[in-house]
């Protein structure tokens, strides 16, 4: 895989974001002003698009020496699908599904690595929200294995707006959590569900977790406190298989 496509130039990135390219990341030349400028930023904030303010040096490094009139943009390598139509989609043609959704999972490697583990375990689709979200670059592509074509992603404005459209489609909502002391063998999997991962950081908002249907933790037996995202989300959906079995 050759490194990520990009936009260079204020008006490449203003028509790429009007023809509905995705953009993962608008990086902006901190002190920049203009016009042009104005309207990008509007833009960009209008359609919750990740974006940094840098110095000039690092939009040198990430232009290589072209025209870049103070602003870089990096393309997803992947086409987003509409979350609407593609859980509708799946709900019509699969029985019981489960969809997998990341509240804010950062690491591009861990990224990847969830997705392989989901499509290798039968995810009909994952969600993501628009800010927050690891930059599907490269990297994911790679630690995925490929998978990252295989399976829909979704990107929403809001994690919570998708959950109550999920439980308004009688999906039920599971959250991996350590608030609380039901292990993941004490939920049920079999219907058509949604598992939500939280951040490797702060774990899922709290905010989320007031919605959710159930909450399951996985048990710990040692001394550290917490396992990789990547790992419980494997350790979570191969869970629901062995129920489902």
């Amino acid at each position: 895989m050759t490194e990520d496509t990009k936009i260079y130039g204020l008006r490449a990135i203003i028509e790429a974001i009007e023809a509905g390219k995705d953009i993962e990341k608008v990086y902006l030349q901190k002190e920049l002003e203009g016009d042009l400028f104005k309207e990008l930023e509007s833009l960009i904030k209008s359609k919750r698009i990740s974006s940094s303010y840098v110095p000039e040096i690092k939009i040198e490094k990430l232009s290589k020496g072209r025209n870049h009139q103070g602003a870089v943009a990096k393309v997803a390598p992947i086409s987003f699908q509409d979350f609407e139509i593609t859980i509708n989609r799946i709900i019509k043609d699969i029985e019981s599904p489960i969809f997998l959704m990341l509240d804010q999972i950062s690491d591009t490697r861990n990224f990847g690595a969830i997705v392989r583990t989901a499509e290798c375990t039968g995810v009909s689709a994952i969600i993501i929200s628009k800010t927050g979200s690891a930059p599907i670059t490269a990297d994911a592509v790679k630690t995925s294995a490929g998978a990252i074509f295989n399976i829909p992603i979704c990107k929403v404005d809001h994690i919570k707006d998708a959950i109550y459209y999920l439980q308004s489609c009688d999906v039920k909502i599971v959250a991996a959590t350590e608030k609380t002391d039901n292990t993941i063998y004490d939920v049920p999997l079999t219907g058509s569900h949604a598992l939500i991962m939280g951040s490797e950081g702060r774990g899922i908002n709290p905010s989320v977790l007031k919605i959710v249907d159930y909450k399951a933790k996985l048990p710990l037996l040692g001394k550290i406190e917490s396992l990789n995202v990547s790992v419980a989300t494997g350790a979570f959906l191969y869970e629901a298989i062995r129920q489902r079995q």
